[in-house]
């Protein structure tokens, strides 16, 4: 059986949003189910750490960094029109970022096959120098950052199926020749990137892998352009190590979202990520929560998701 790990701390939700609908019941609640879940005593259970400094600069500038720190502790607000900040949102983002470079490291020991981190806030809107679309630090970026420029992996591909692009991500990487990148979503949708005429540039040309699908798309598109374009992307690349940008957002029930998946769906994109993990770089994989904002949906979906990996 593969060791999987999950990587989950109550400080996520200090993170206060209120209201908004990337609160802190979607992990709270998530955990509960989790733990309600027969699989839950065969998870090996990661406490994250905070990300350091110098993982951070990895990805975002300086400048960024200095200015989140410098928010007064007492302060809320928003960083952009979408993303709030409060006195625990940078602790709480130093955690989600930290707790993929403590899976990095678990799997680099030899600890632990993969791991799912049940992190927020998410991280893939995150930009090198801003917050954007509920995104403090681009958590995956640091992650697959961290793993070839300081941990001795060659290569890393990030798969990215969150209903919305992940622009911060494919912008960190676009000069990559390191890191594939590779994102379904929804088109034409937030935040307005992601075309296919988008694929990097200079090293990362040809490494930026964009498929938009029509709103209200299913599992069968889904699955096809996973099987006929994603996979063998990752299997040309070679990648030492995978991640996965794990939104839940593409559920039919979804607010958000205007696609039409189920919680089997996301099983079956996850159980075919891990055979390709399993042939490209024996079984190496990391993902991470993104979207996914109706409780009930979230909740199985990321449930399905980790019993796949156990599988």
């Amino acid at each position: 059986m593969a060791r999987v790990a999950l990587a989950y701390d109550e400080i996520y939700l200090k993170h206060d949003t209120g209201g908004h609908p990337e609160h802190e019941g979607r992990v709270r609640l998530c955990h509960e189910y989790l733990r309600s879940q027969p699989f839950f005593e065969k998870l090996i259970k990661v406490r994250p750490r905070p990300v350091a400094d110098e993982e951070v600069l990895l990805v975002h500038t300086r400048r960024y960094l200095d200015s989140l720190s410098s928010i007064p502790s007492t302060r809320r607000g928003n960083l952009d029109p979408d993303t709030l900040f409060g006195p625990g949102s940078l602790k709480a983002a130093r955690y989600a970022a930290g707790a993929l470079t403590e899976a990095v490291d678990r799997i680099e020991a030899g600890d632990i096959d993969s791991a799912f981190c049940l992190v927020r806030p998410p991280g893939h809107h995150a930009l090198p120098d801003r917050a954007m679309g509920f995104c403090i630090l681009n958590n995956v970026a640091v992650g697959a950052a961290y793993a070839t420029r300081t941990r001795g992996f060659a290569r890393a591909a990030i798969i990215d199926f969150d209903v919305h692009h992940g622009n911060g991500t494919q912008d960190i990487f676009w000069e990559d020749g390191d890191v594939l990148y590779c994102s379904l979503h929804e088109w034409p949708f937030y935040p307005g990137t992601g075309s296919r005429e988008q694929t990097g540039a200079g090293k990362g040309a040809g490494k930026t892998v964009n498929i938009p699908l029509p709103h209200g798309s299913g599992e069968e598109a889904y699955i096809e352009a996973l099987e006929e374009e994603v996979l063998p992307a990752v299997r040309r690349h070679k990648p030492d190590l995978i991640f996965i940008s794990a939104g839940f957002d593409a559920h039919r029930s979804d607010p958000i979202g205007g696609m039409n998946l189920d919680e089997e769906s996301f099983a079956t994109m996850t159980r075919a990520i891990k055979q390709l993990a399993m042939e490209s770089c024996d079984g190496r994989l990391v993902s991470a929560l993104e979207g996914g904002y109706n409780i009930d949906a979230l909740a199985a979906s990321v449930g399905m998701h980790l019993a796949a990996l156990l599988d």
